[in-house]
This record gives structure tokens, C-alpha cells and sequence, in this order.
């Protein structure tokens, strides 16, 4: 039930998000006056829409995106035709059908009361903004909820108190080996100095510690050293002198595979974990990291393309890091749901899940590519750059960039869209990423 419980909480989040992303588009269309014809939220059969002035609001059977419809968004050919078919055989006259067709659907549209409210007829500065405000909005709900995440929720950190206490030195390797304690094995710096679960952590060598983070590099940097420490304990601070110890410890890279060992000063204590709120300044730089780990990841999608295919057929695990539609997206929301954690834990991560999905909305759709907005935002960019360059040498103004000669390479990018979303849905069916075990 849980699971059925996020997974449709999760495509509600994903509508709202498209909504308010069409929403940016439209609200700037409106702004410069271009006629708007349609406002919808999803793909295919349409399950209502409304009439309101010259523009049709409606939600589609298909929760998989949106559009607005605005009129002229494809220039007439040089000639003012609009309607151009052509029998030529080969690459070329496949290209220039494409390129006609493209036309036709889209001028077909024109009435001569459009004059002037066309898309296409707007500086490209405007037609930037409006097709940049779309995934800007994506932009604003990621930064929004990841911010009010840290500012409100906080985030779940390991405290100075003290969880538990392992009782003897066991090398990391070992230890991943489930290996226990054996007599012989020698006791703990934290077991020597009668250390126990509850205890507050307040200095070490001399130095104030109020957050874990500050506390663990203290201690790795003491190997060998006697150093005292002052912990609280029902009220009152107490004083001992710590011999710490050097143990090897596991070195991972970013997304927490071991890559290494290192011999470093050991206590022998685990943190108890608390939701502690960020200062703004915190927040700012946690989101500045959540953007570029973001970034990152989508450069990465087409690395990450084999190992997909891989979790398909070869009935191993699935690497975590592998990429997941919406299908596997909801599938996550409702294990999330489903868990053990606390009401906290799974708000926690449910949210980062939608703010994570917005930020990789934002950052797919600026790709320079057609059908994509980023790839709009090309073709007005290079009008821009026509335009001026012909003033400067004092030509005649070349006109409007001719979106529709992009049309060709919009198809392809659309078929390898198409592709990726059907392998990961298949991938999220027979092999879906399990964050649980």
C-alpha cells in the first residue's frame, strides 16, 4: 500500500512540477503578446480541459511532460511561402521534407490576425526568456524545497553524543569481514578511559568541539598521542586522558565506494545522528554543491548507458548511479515511504527525490538541442548574433533564424530520448534500484 502510496505521490509532484514549468513559459508568451493556443500538462488523450479566452488549459492522459502551444513558433521560407512538399530522393530531399513538414504544421496554424503576435517575430531576446523561464522554474522548486529542507528540517547529522562503544581494535578489513572481538584483541581508547553511550563529547586536546565533523579530524590526526578529552555525562564534565590509538580505516571517493586505506588515530566511539537546521550561508553552499553534483551526474548519463543495459541482462545488482525514469522514480518515492524510518527520514528523503528530479529537468532542457528549450534558445541566440554582426558591417538584416533547418537534428535527439526513457523504464521493471537492500 505504501509503496503504491508514494509512487502516486511522487507522479503528482512530477505533474505540479511540469505544470508550474509550462506555467513559465506561458506566463512570458502572455507577457510579449504572442498567441497561445494551448496550455497542457502531459501527452496524448485529453482527460479535461477548459476554454479561457484564446487559450485551451487541459491535463493529457500521459504524465510524461507538457507543452504550450504558441503560434509561428517556425518562420515562413524566404519566399512568404508556407506550404512547400518536395519528391526529391536521397539524404538531402529526406532532410528538406523533414524541414517543410516541420514548417507546414506549424505555419498552418498563422492567421493574418497573428501579425505581429508571432513567436518567431519577437527580438530573441524575448524568446529567450520565454523558453529559459520553463526550466528555471524546475531551477526555483529545486533550490526552493532543498533549501527549505536544510533551513527547516534540517539535516540528519552524526552529534559529539556518543551511540556506542566498540570494545576492542579491529582493522577495517576485518571488521567488513564481520569479524568480532577475539581475547587477545586490545582494548579500545574509548573502552581503556570508561567511556559509554549518552556521553557528550565537549573538547578534545584542548580544543572545543561542538559537531562531529570538527571532531573526527581531531582524533585521526592524534595516532600515538595521549590527549585529554572532557566529556559530559548526567550534567557534569569529566576529564581523562585518552591514549589514541592507530588503526587502518577505509578511504571512499563521493558516492561511498572504498577506493583505499589509511593508518589514522582511532577512539573506538559511533555518533548518535539528529537533524540539525543550516544557516542560510550553509544552505546557500550545500545547494551550490546539490547543483553541480547534479550537473554532474546528467554529463554522465551517457557513460552510464552500458552499465543500464547491463542490469537488464546480466542479473546483477543495479548500480545506484545508473539513471532512472519516472517509472523507477516513483518506484523509489514508494520504498521510501514503505521503510522504517521515521516520519522525519522519509519526508527528508522523498523531498530531496522531487528537488533532484527538478534540478535534472532543468538541466536537460538547456541542452542546445531541438525539441528541448535549450535547443529554442540556440536558434534565437544565433539570430541575435547574425543581427548584430550585420550592423556592425552595415548589411542588411539577414532575418529571422530559420528553426525549422533544426528540425532534422530534433528527430534524431527525440528518438535517442525516446530510447534512453524505454531502457530505463525497462531496466526499472526487471532490475529497479533498491535503496534498502
Amino acid at each position: 500500500m505504501w509503496v503504491v502510496a508514494g509512487f502516486v505521490l511522487f507522479v503528482l509532484a512530477l505533474l505540479f512540477s511540469v505544470a508550474l514549468h509550462e506555467l513559465g513559459h506561458l506566463t512570458f508568451a502572455k507577457l510579449f503578446d504572442v498567441r497561445t493556443t494551448q496550455y497542457m500538462v502531459g501527452f496524448g488523450r485529453t482527460l479535461f480541459s477548459r476554454q479561457r479566452g484564446e487559450t485551451e488549459y487541459g491535463l493529457k492522459a500521459i504524465p510524461l511532460g507538457g507543452y504550450i502551444r504558441m503560434v509561428g513558433m517556425v518562420p515562413p521560407d524566404k519566399q512568404g511561402r508556407q506550404r512547400i512538399t518536395t519528391t526529391s530522393l536521397g539524404p538531402a530531399g529526406i532532410v528538406r521534407q523533414i524541414v517543410e513538414d516541420a514548417r507546414n504544421g506549424d505555419r498552418a496554424q498563422v492567421s493574418p490576425a497573428d501579425e505581429g503576435r508571432q513567436f518567431y517575430q519577437l527580438h530573441p531576446a524575448k524568446r529567450i526568456v520565454i523558453m529559459l523561464a520553463g526550466p528555471l522554474m524546475n531551477l526555483v522548486i529545486a533550490v526552493f524545497v532543498f533549501a527549505a529542507l536544510l533551513m527547516g528540517l534540517g539535516v540528519n547529522s552524526p552529534t559529539t553524543t556518543i551511540a556506542a562503544v566498540n570494545a576492542c581494535i579491529i582493522p577495517t578489513s576485518d571488521a567488513g569481514a564481520g569479524r568480532t572481538c577475539a581475547p587477545g584483541d586490545a582494548p579500545t581508547p574509548a573502552a581503556v578511559v570508561g567511556l559509554l553511550p549518552g556521553d557528550r563529547i565537549v573538547s578534545f586536546g584542548g580544543t572545543a568541539v561542538q559537531t562531529w565533523d570538527e571532531l573526527t579530524p581531531l582524533i585521526r590526526d592524534s595516532a600515538g598521542q595521549t590527549v585529554p578529552l572532557v566529556y559530559e555525562r548526567a550534567g557534569q564534565q569529566v576529564t581523562v586522558q585518552v591514549p589514541v590509538t592507530e588503526n587502518e580505516r577505509g578511504i571512499y571517493d563521493d558516492v561511498g565506494k572504498q577506493i583505499g586505506t589509511e593508518q589514522v588515530g582511532f577512539l573506538g566511539v559511533s555518533a548518535t545522528t539528529a537533524y540539525q537546521t543550516q544557516s542560510f550561508g550553509t544552505a546557500v553552499d550545500r545547494t551550490g554543491e546539490f547543483i553541480g553534483r547534479a550537473a554532474q551526474a546528467v554529463v554522465n548519463i551517457p557513460a552510464r548507458i552500458p552499465a543500464l543495459w547491463d542490469s537488464i541482462f546480466s542479473g546483477q545488482p543495479r548500480d545506484v548511479n545508473t539513471p532512472v525514469g519516472i517509472y523507477g522514480a516513483g518506484r523509489i518515492g514508494g520504498e521510501i515511504l514503505a521503510s522504517d524510518f521515521s516520519a522525519k527520514d522519509k519526508i527528508s528523503l522523498f523531498l530531496n527525490l522531487v528537488a533532484g528530479f527538478n534540478m535534472s529537468l532543468f538541466l536537460i532542457n538547456l541542452l542546445p538541442l531541438l525539441p528541448l528549450d535549450g535547443g529554442h534558445v540556440l536558434g534565437a541566440a544565433i539570430e541575435w548574433l547574425r543581427r548584430g554582426w550585420a550592423k556592425v558591417r552595415r548589411k542588411a538584416d539577414p532575418g529571422p533564424f530559420d528553426v525549422a533547418k533544426l528540425m532534422p537534428v530534433a528527430y534524431v535527439v527525440a528518438l535517442l530520448f525516446i530510447g534512453l526513457t524505454v531502457l530505463t523504464f525497462v531496466a526499472d521493471v526487471v532490475n529497479p534500484i533498491k535503496l534498502f537492500g
